[in-house]
């Protein structure tokens, strides 16, 4: 289930959105790396042909395009970006739609710190350069190895830039939103801490509708075989298409909370031991779990409690963040119309 990771996801003319125009669709110019890199990955998956420029995201004020990820691409990971061209259709296009929604996102957090007037001092950009040469091993160390991976050192500062003007909006808006009781902790510290599962896996992301429909029925058989007692360990070495835990008949053990996927892991810490859930949606597609265990937290509880605290407010700024960021998606007509 692993993904390709893209470290900067804000172009370096994101600003330029926050005109009172909707901005023109760009398009990738002939003879440049993104519009090779488009041609290439249309041989793949044709509605990336830079001609077409097709809308992935739309919004009030701005839409992200093909090219728009395409140019991203190029841009946040360089001579990296010749993996794509190893990806089958399906692969291509989840990575496409899910970068198209992130990069919409993250322009829509931009504008709203640029409307806020977040800015950022040279002393706090410069030390954050610093920090990137640091664990490059100095300046020279850095510059050469953008260079060395095609990157260009303009665009990776403008991004370490507005990364951190977002992050310094953020701090604005979710200030105050984790304050975090003893009651809280005491509630938390009694619930179970881990789950042990084995579960069945059907990958629906980069399918179409009519797709998806047929992945459901085939999991709707796999759910009715598995609760009338056929052996689940056999069925998910046999259809589960999660190739982390396929081999040993679906299993993962003794995860935390804040692990997996919330619907995820919702159920593995709601259904009774012992029992089969229901068809599960995630971003990844539909599962069925079977839970084997649970264990409660056994050590005493102020030797945990400054971890609880901690997970406590990471959970309740996580709950702000997306209860701003849909606000921010329904004032500006969010919509995703992916490939």
């Amino acid at each position: 289930m692993k993904k390709i990771v893209i470290l900067f996801l804000i172009m370096a003319s994101a600003v330029a959105g926050c005109s009172s125009k909707k901005e023109e669709a760009m398009m990738l110019k002939p003879g440049t790396p993104a519009y090779q890199l488009a041609k290439d990955l249309m041989a793949i998956l044709p509605a990336l042909d830079p001609a077409k420029n097709i809308s992935l995201v739309t919004t009030k004020k701005f839409d992200i395009t093909a090219s728009d990820v395409i140019q991203l691409i190029q841009d946040s990971i360089g001579n990296s970006s010749s993996k794509f061209k190893e990806m089958n259709a399906q692969q291509l296009k989840g990575i496409i739609e899910q970068t198209a929604v992130q990069f919409a996102e993250q322009k829509l957090l931009l504008q709203a710190a640029v409307g806020a007037k977040s800015t950022v001092s040279p002393d706090e950009l410069k030390s954050a350069l610093d920090a990137q040469y640091q664990r490059a091993g100095g300046e020279q160390s850095f510059l050469e190895m953008l260079k060395s991976n095609g990157l260009e050192f303009d665009y990776v500062k403008k991004s370490i830039q507005e990364d951190l003007m977002i992050r310094k909006y953020l701090e604005g808006i979710l200030a105050g939103t984790a304050q975090v009781t003893d009651a809280e902790i005491q509630k938390v510290y009694n619930e179970y801490k881990t789950a042990t599962v084995r579960h069945i896996l059907l990958l629906t992301r980069g399918k179409s509708k009519v797709e998806k429909v047929e992945i459901l029925k085939k999991m709707e058989d796999i759910l009715s075989r598995a609760k009338k007692g056929e052996d689940f360990v056999a069925l998910a070495k046999q259809y589960s298409e999660d190739s982390s835990s396929k081999g040993n008949g679906g299993l993962y053990e003794d995860f935390g909370r804040g692990r997996m996927v919330k619907p995820f892991e919702d159920a593995a810490f709601s259904v009774p031991i012992g029992q089969i859930s229901n068809i599960i949606e995630t971003t990844y597609g539909y599962h069925i779990l079977r839970v084997e265990n649970r264990k409660k937290e056994t050590l005493p509880l102020e030797q945990v409690k400054s971890q609880l605290e901690a997970h406590i407010k990471e959970q309740k700024r996580f709950s702000a963040f997306e209860v701003h960021m849909n606000k921010l998606k329904d004032k500006s007509k969010f919509q995703i119309n992916g490939i």
